[in-house]
C-alpha cells in the first residue's frame, strides 16, 4: 500500500482508537460527580474504572485470535457496535450497579478496538515503517487523553450533566464505522478454523476472580482471611487449567504458549504487566487529586492533564519518526522507562499543598516516558512475530498491559480507600468530630462541608494519592530491568518474509 492508501485506511482506525481511549478519559473527571450523584463509595469509584479494564483485559487475547481467523474489518466494526450499546446503557444508568454493568459492555468493545487497530496496522505496514504510524497512534492516544477530560469536564458542568459523557462517543463511533467501510480493504484469509471456547472461558474466569479479590480485599473483607484464600486459590487453579488447555488441548489456542519461546516477547509481556500497574494504577486517580484535594471543577481538572499528555504526544511522535528512520528502538524503550521511574518518584512527593506548576512539570516527565515506551513495546514484539500469529502476539502485549492496569487500579484503589479513611478518621478526631457514624469509604461533596472538615478531606486525598505513585515506582523499576534484557533486533522493511515463514509454521 502507498503512504496515501495507508493514511486513508488509518483514518477510520484512528477514529476507532480515539473512541476507545475516549471511553475512559471523558469519564475520568466526571467520576467524582457520578459517584456523588448515584450515592456510590470509593469502592464504587474504583469499580467504574475496573469494570471496563477487566472486560477489556479478559477479551483482548480473544479479539486478537479472532483477527487471525476472520475478517479484521468486520471485527473492528463489531467492536464499535458493542461499545456503542454499552455507552447507551451507561448514559441512562439509574444506579451504580447498572453503570458498572454497562461499563463491562463498553470494555468488551474497547478490548476489540485496542487489540484490532494494532493488528490491522501490522497487516498493512512493514515493521520498519510501523514506527511512523505508531507515532500517529500515540498522537491520537494523546489527543483523546487531553480532549477527553476537557470535553468531559465541560459536559459535566453543562445542563447535560455527567450522563452526556457516555453519549459523546456515539457520533464518533458512527463516523469511524462508515470510514472503515469505505477505506479499509484487507484480504480475508479463509481457512478451516477452530475457536478455543474452553480456553477463552477459563482465561476470562481466572483473571476475573483474581481481579475481584484484589479490588474487594481490604474493604469488603480482610487481605488475610478465608474469603481471600478461597478467591486466590480458585483464581490460580482456574488459570492453571487454562494454561493446560492452551498448551495441550486447544487446536488453535487463544494465547499460543509457543510465543513465549521468543525472548523479546516474554520480556516485553512481563514489562507490559508492570507498566500497566504503574501507569493505570497511579494516573487514574489524578482526577480525584485535582478535584478532591485541590477543589477544582471537572473542567479545570481536565486542563491540568495537558501537562502529562503533552509530554506523551511529543515523545510518541518524535521517537516513532526516529525509529522509522534508523530502525533502532531499544534505546528509546530504556530511556522511556527511566523517565517513567523519575516521573513516578517526583509525583510521589505531592500533597494538597504542592504548587500546581510543579505538579504539572512532574506529570510532563511521566508523560515523556510513557510516550516513548508503550507503542514501542508492541513494535518490538510484532517485529519478532510471523504474520499468521500477528493478531495473537499484538493482543498479548495489550492483554498483559491491561491486566497490569486492572490489578494496579484495583489494588491501589483499595489502598487509597484505606489510607483516606485512616487520615480522615485521625483528622476528624483531632477536630473533636464524632466519627463513629461516618462512612469513611464514602466520597463527600466537598462544597457542603464546613471549612475545617473540608480541609481534613483535602489533605487525606492529597497525601494518599501522592503515596500511590511511590507504591507504583518499584513496578516501573522491574519493567526497566525487563527492558534492559531485551535484545535489539533491527526492524524488518517488509512483511513478505513473514508471510513465507507463516506458511511453514504449524498451528500449534
Amino acid at each position: 500500500m502507498t503512504h496515501r492508501e495507508v493514511l486513508e485506511a488509518l483514518s477510520g482506525l484512528l477514529l476507532a482508537m480515539f473512541v476507545a481511549m475516549l471511553s475512559s478519559t471523558v469519564v475520568s473527571n466526571a467520576l467524582p460527580r457520578i459517584v456523588t450523584d448515584l450515592e456510590g463509595s470509593q469502592t464504587g469509584y474504583t469499580w467504574v474504572v475496573v469494570a471496563t479494564l477487566l472486560a477489556m483485559t479478559a477479551t483482548t487475547p480473544i479479539w486478537g485470535k479472532l483477527a487471525d481467523l476472520f475478517s479484521k474489518k468486520l471485527l473492528v466494526q463489531t467492536a464499535l457496535v458493542i461499545y456503542s450499546i454499552g455507552s447507551l446503557v451507561a448514559g441512562f444508568a439509574p444506579n451504580m450497579e447498572v453503570l458498572i454493568g454497562a461499563r463491562v459492555v463498553q470494555g468488551l468493545g474497547v478490548g476489540g478496538l485496542t487489540a484490532l487497530v494494532q493488528v490491522v496496522i501490522a497487516t498493512m505496514v512493514s515493521p520498519r515503517e510501523r514506527g511512523r504510524y505508531s507515532g500517529y497512534i500515540g498522537a491520537v492516544f494523546a489527543l483523546a487523553t487531553v480532549s477527553g477530560p476537557l470535553i468531559g469536564g465541560l459536559i459535566v458542568d453543562s445542563p447535560l450533566g455527567w450522563r452526556g459523557c457516555f453519549f459523546i462517543g456515539l457520533p464518533v463511533a458512527a463516523v469511524a464505522f462508515v470510514l472503515l467501510q469505505k477505506t479499509l480493504h484487507l484480504p480475508v484469509v479463509k481457512r478451516k478454523v477452530s475457536i478455543d471456547y474452553l480456553g477463552a472461558t477459563l482465561i476470562v474466569a481466572g483473571v476475573s476472580i483474581l481481579l475481584v479479590w484484589v479490588s474487594l480485599a481490604g474493604n469488603e473483607f480482610d487481605w488475610v482471611s478465608a474469603t481471600s484464600a478461597l478467591l486466590v486459590v480458585l483464581g490460580v487453579v482456574v488459570i492453571a487449567v487454562a494454561v493446560y488447555v492452551e498448551a495441550l488441548v486447544a487446536v488453535e489456542p487463544i494465547i499460543p504458549l509457543r510465543l513465549f519461546r521468543d525472548r523479546t516477547t516474554s520480556l516485553a509481556t512481563a514489562a507490559s504487566v508492570l507498566i500497566g500497574v504503574a501507569m493505570f494504577g497511579s494516573t487514574v486517580y489524578l482526577s480525584q487529586y485535582f478535584q478532591l484535594a485541590r477543589g477544582m471543577s471537572p473542567t479545570h481538572a481536565g486542563l491540568m492533564s495537558i501537562a502529562m499528555v503533552g509530554g506523551l504526544l511529543l515523545s510518541s511522535i518524535v521517537t516513532g519518526r526516529i525509529i522509522t528512520r534508523t530502525g533502532l528502538w531499544r534505546r528509546w524503550l530504556v530511556g522511556g522507562m527511566v523517565l517513567v521511574i523519575v516521573g513516578l518518584g517526583l509525583l510521589g512527593q505531592i500533597d494538597d499543598t504542592t504548587n500546581l506548576a510543579v505538579v504539572g512539570l512532574f506529570m510532563a516527565v511521566l508523560g515523556l516516558g510513557l510516550g516513548a515506551t508503550m507503542q514501542n513495546l508492541v513494535l518490538a514484539v510484532q517485529n519478532n512475530t510471523v504474520q499468521s500469529d500477528m493478531g495473537a502476539a499484538s493482543s498479548l502485549v495489550a492483554f498483559f498491559r491491561s491486566m497490569g492496569g486492572s490489578i494496579g487500579v484495583s489494588a491501589l484503589g483499595a489502598l487509597l480507600a484505606a489510607q483516606v479513611a485512616d487520615k480522615v478518621t485521625t483528622g476528624l478526631a483531632a477536630l473533636g468530630v464524632e466519627t463513629s457514624g461516618h462512612q469513611s469509604h464514602s466520597i463527600p461533596d466537598l462544597d457542603t462541608l464546613p471549612a475545617p472538615v473540608r480541609a481534613v478531606f483535602e489533605h487525606a486525598f492529597g497525601a494518599s494519592i501522592g503515596e500511590l505513585f511511590l507504591v507504583a515506582m518499584p513496578f516501573a523499576m522491574l519493567a526497566l530491568v525487563c527492558v534492559l534484557f531485551i535484545r535489539e533486533v533491527p526492524l524488518r522493511t517488509s512483511n513478505l518474509p513473514e508471510r513465507e515463514a507463516a506458511e511453514e509454521v504449524p498451528v500449534r
